[in-house]
């Protein structure tokens, strides 16, 4: 379930895509973890370790985009708000159980793996896209 950061998610730009690649390794590290049946608070320390990054990334991306008058500025915070939530909740489901389950793990794939991938092929292109022309 890991991500591999590779062409299909650079961006062209470098501030964007090496604070990718750590936000990257953080998920894959959250994924590491649930995988291995680690104790609930191995996660849950792993997945407020992926969100302290997560909050950094997404400060700088926004500044970024405010910076170069991005159109799209406040779609782009929606969805980090969404994403920061559907953290946020998982966390809640997290401390609700003994450990990461079979529905978490799923949850984690979903609303983290799923969501960054599509999230920088998408969102993120547009923005290193746009700032490169202006």
């Amino acid at each position: 379930m890991s991500i591999v950061f590779d062409k299909s998610l650079e961006t062209g730009n470098e501030l964007i895509d090496s604070q990718h690649k750590e936000l990257i390794a953080r998920v894959n590290k959250l994924t590491e973890e649930c995988a291995q049946g680690k104790e609930k608070n191995v996660a849950v320390q792993t997945l407020d370790f992926l969100m302290d990054y997560t909050e950094f990334h997404f400060r700088d991306e926004e500044k970024l985009q405010e910076e170069h008058g991005y159109p799209q500025l406040a779609e782009h915070r929606e969805q980090h708000k969404a994403f920061e939530k559907a953290v946020d909740e998982l966390r809640e489901m997290l401390e609700e159980e003994e450990g990461p389950s079979e529905a978490f793990v799923a949850a984690v794939k979903k609303n983290v793996v799923d969501w960054l991938i599509h999230h920088i092929q998408g969102w993120d292109k547009k923005v290193a896209e746009y700032v490169r022309g202006n």
